[in-house]
């Protein structure tokens, strides 16, 4: 079994093992790892990522969690950041550490009850995660922000779900256009398709961010007729 199918098998046991120890009932689930494990997102992602919905103690929190995984888990980082409570564990049976970070700051997001699963494992761990809207929202400001080529994979997955852009203004418009013209044949071939099952591989290699790049377009050209 591949690194990325191993490691996604570690993503739901440390999922389960969470929820066992009631540390999920404050949080809500999202990000790319969401995606994969809630709506079947063809690509892999590393990271366990959260957003506390329930203010909690979070000194009392944050020994909790770091309590149950070190029950399992060799604990390489634990740190309570300026803006998350960052965790990176460890176990002999998987090839790559898991880092599980939870933003501290609580902002009013969109949720729903979803089942995270995996083809690879037989657990399956219910909890709450982000509405596919509220991931649309966060995936076009984490994309303007630091411009990774993972958001923008994502952005087109939810597209093609049925999820519509939020409006965007014209500055909006033309970086994010400027952003995903910039990715080169690398960025495609082994920083995107590194982590992406094979026919979406071939996919983007051959048409990159084409679907985006044309609906942004008609965005831009709605807006200069207003």
């Amino acid at each position: 079994m591949d690194t990325l199918r191993q490691h996604e098998i570690f993503e739901i046991e440390v999922l389960d093992r969470l929820k066992s120890a009631r540390l999920l009932e404050d949080l809500v689930f999202g990000g790319g790892t969401m995606l994969r494990l809630c709506h079947g997102l063809d690509r892999y992602s590393v990271d366990l990522d959260f957003w506390f919905i329930k203010k909690v103690q979070e000194d009392v929190y944050f020994d909790k969690v770091k309590k149950t995984m070190e029950k399992t888990y060799e604990i390489t980082d634990a740190q309570a950041k300026h803006y998350t409570l960052l965790f990176e564990i460890r176990d002999s049976e998987y090839p790559k550490r898991l880092k599980i970070e939870i933003r501290r700051e609580m902002k009013e997001c969109d949720y729903q009850e979803k089942i995270a699963f995996s083809p690879f494992s037989t657990r399956q761990v219910a909890l709450r995660a982000h509405t596919l809207e509220q991931t649309m929202k966060n995936k076009i400001a984490a994309f303007l922000d630091r411009g990774e080529i993972r958001d923008c994979f994502d952005i087109e997955f939810l597209l093609r779900r049925g999820i519509d852009l939020p409006r965007l203004d014209d500055t909006q418009s033309a970086m994010f256009q400027k952003k995903i013209r910039l990715f080169k044949d690398r960025d495609f071939k082994v920083k995107l398709g590194s982590i992406l099952g094979a026919s979406s591989r071939e996919y983007y290699n051959s048409n990159r961010f084409s679907y985006l790049d044309e609906i942004l377009t008609v965005i831009s050209r709605k807006n200069s007729e207003r």
